[in-house]
């Protein structure tokens, strides 16, 4: 099969919808199928994976997104010999999906990453939320009930698509990860590389330093933390807009020397730093389908989390770890008994790692194979008409 993936960024921008792609793709690509990425950017980028298809787009800052209603007329052609074609976004990339795929009834599925809802909240505070919620709901019931299949990672965000009046079928199939890699980690960094002593007690967050990531609240709770317990350290993986503010913020709290900002870093390295942790922690609300978690998780880590969509429909309370509200000495006092009850993490990190198995990357991955497969085989009775051959010669001669 020729398979189409559609997003409005890919790689080197780095997030959560760009590392599931990779990893889907290239399972995908094991099983003998041809996977193809478009998105937008710089052409002359060179991939260190086949079949990367660029359009031309603005820059949107350095977000690491592009802005265009287009694709060039190589991509164009070639996004309609797709057997199926998977969108990631739904405004850009599903609309370009939408106008060059539905002609040739080429089949469309659309896979909810993302809540749109709070990313508006987040980077535009001015914007009143009923104006957002309004947009949405305008936007995600038609554009939903235009594909041929709508999946949401999580049994919460199907919630929320209902809540925005999405009428269309929704499949719940969470996002698949590599767990191999977590499950054995080589540990070939030590506590001292990261300035720690062996009896420290380390919590982890791995992800974007983004506004929507609630990490100022994550700080805090650190900060109350270090008052009752003299061992405990922060490791901060990850790189993005929020990181000066929050190293400032790191640097007035009670224990700046216990909060360790490491950056970005190879995904590849990743479980050698989960390896060396003893709880992993995110104040994140913003989450469809929270893969640094299922990562930890993996990797035999408790979680603490806020009960939200995503974080909640991922850590199961009391047993692979804690759910707080976003209450600040109500999280902050999850996270001390975390802290404080070694066997506690025991046996939660035993139960995490087992709960893991749900999202191995090589069954999610032939639950979408299925589903490809299933509307490719119902495409071809389409093809046979002359209507079909009709829309397919005026195709040619459209941009």
């Amino acid at each position: 099969m020729r398979i189409a993936m559609l997003a409005d960024a890919y790689k080197p921008h780095i997030s959560g919808i760009t590392t599931y792609i990779e990893l889907n793709k290239r399972l995908l690509e094991q099983a003998g199928q041809e996977v193809f990425v478009f998105t937008f950017g710089d052409e002359t980028i060179e991939d260190d994976e086949p079949r990367i298809i660029r359009s031309p787009g603005m820059p949107l800052m350095d977000t690491g997104y592009h802005f265009s209603f287009r694709y060039s007329p190589k991509a164009k052609a070639l996004l309609q010999t797709m057997d199926v074609i998977h969108v990631h976004h739904p405004f850009l990339s599903g609309r370009l999906a939408l106008h060059y795929g539905r002609p040739l009834s080429i089949p469309i599925i659309f896979t909810n990453h993302t809540r749109y809802d709070l990313y508006a909240q987040a980077y535009l505070p001015g914007l009143p939320e009923e104006l957002s919620a309004t947009f949405l709901e305008n936007y995600m019931p038609n554009f939903c009930a235009a594909v041929d299949l709508v999946i949401s990672p999580s049994a919460g965000m199907a919630q929320v698509l209902r809540h925005f009046k999405v009428q269309a079928p929704i499949q719940v199939i969470p996002n698949g990860v590599d767990l191999s890699r977590f499950e054995t980690a080589t540990r070939s960094l030590t506590r001292a590389s990261l300035g720690l002593k062996k009896n420290d007690l380390a919590l982890i967050y791995t992800g974007r330093l983004a506004r929507e990531k609630n990490l100022s609240f994550l700080l805090d709770a650190f900060n109350g933390v270090t008052q009752e317990i003299q061992n405990v350290h922060l490791i901060m993986v990850g790189n993005g807009p929020e990181r000066e503010a929050l190293q400032k913020q790191a640097a007035a709290s009670a224990a700046p020397q216990r909060i360790h900002f490491i950056g970005a870093i190879d995904y590849n390295i990743i479980p050698d730093y989960l390896a060396l942790c003893d709880v992993f922690v995110t104040a994140s609300i913003s989450e469809v389908h929270p893969l640094s978690i299922i990562e930890a998780m993996a990797a035999g880590l408790p979680a603490l989390g806020i009960r939200s969509v995503g974080v909640g429909d991922t850590i199961r309370d009391g047993e692979t770890g804690f759910l707080a509200p976003e209450e600040l000495p109500a999280f902050t006092a999850k996270l001390t008994h975390l802290c404080l009850d070694a066997p506690l993490r025991a046996k939660m990190g035993q139960a995490a790692r087992v709960a893991s198995q749900t999202y191995d990357i090589r069954r999610t991955s032939q639950i979408m194979l299925e589903h490809y497969q299933r509307l490719s085989a119902a495409r071809v009775t389409h093809q046979k008409g002359l209507g079909y051959q009709l829309r397919r010669l005026a195709e040619r001669f459209r941009t």
